[in-house]
């Protein structure tokens, strides 16, 4: 750089910072880089008692899209079918900003990509616990298990799907 080039920069250096600053921070909180090092391990107990074992319905193994994701997601009922929810064991994914667990149908186009393009159709479940360990989601009760038959971990964020489970009847 030349002497004129140099001072130019030198007096433009708070406008500079005043730019470059906040778009950095803009881009660290979009992207959220730290969570790609950090894992947040969950361990909650089955939401039931041993004289009252709940009724599995449908089980899935996770299987990982954007990102690599295990586990096994299980839509349980009470005994006294007042409840439903999905459990997942030995799960691990990556973790992300903006990351949920929905149900979603099996048969959704968007489900066999990584990005999702367009709209999900799904039924939210919650902001994902841990990105380790078993967890519990409470479902609508509303909600139609015939036509939402699958479990998605979903970066809301970035349209991205870590993992599905195809749900069958247990």
């Amino acid at each position: 750089m030349n002497g004129i080039e140099s001072s130019w920069l030198w007096r433009r250096r708070w406008i500079l910072a005043a730019v470059g600053i906040p778009l950095l921070v803009a881009a660290w909180w979009a992207f959220r880089p730290e969570k790609l090092w950090v894992n947040q391990k969950v361990s909650e107990p089955a939401p039931f008692s041993s004289s009252n074992d709940p009724q599995p319905l449908y089980t899935g193994r996770l299987e990982g899209r954007a990102h690599p994701t295990s586990g096994r997601a299980t839509i349980y009922k009470t005994p006294d079918s007042k409840q439903e929810y999905v459990r997942l064991t030995d799960f691990m994914t990556s973790n992300g900003p903006d990351v949920h667990v929905l149900l979603a149908r099996s048969d959704d186009q968007n489900l066999t990509q990584e990005i999702v393009k367009g709209q999900l159709d799904s039924v939210e479940l919650g902001p994902l616990k841990g990105n380790q360990g078993d967890q519990n989601y409470d479902l609508p009760t509303s909600v139609d298990l015939q036509k939402y038959n699958a479990v998605v971990v979903y970066c809301e964020r970035f349209h991205a799907v870590f993992g599905v489970a195809r749900l069958e009847s247990f």
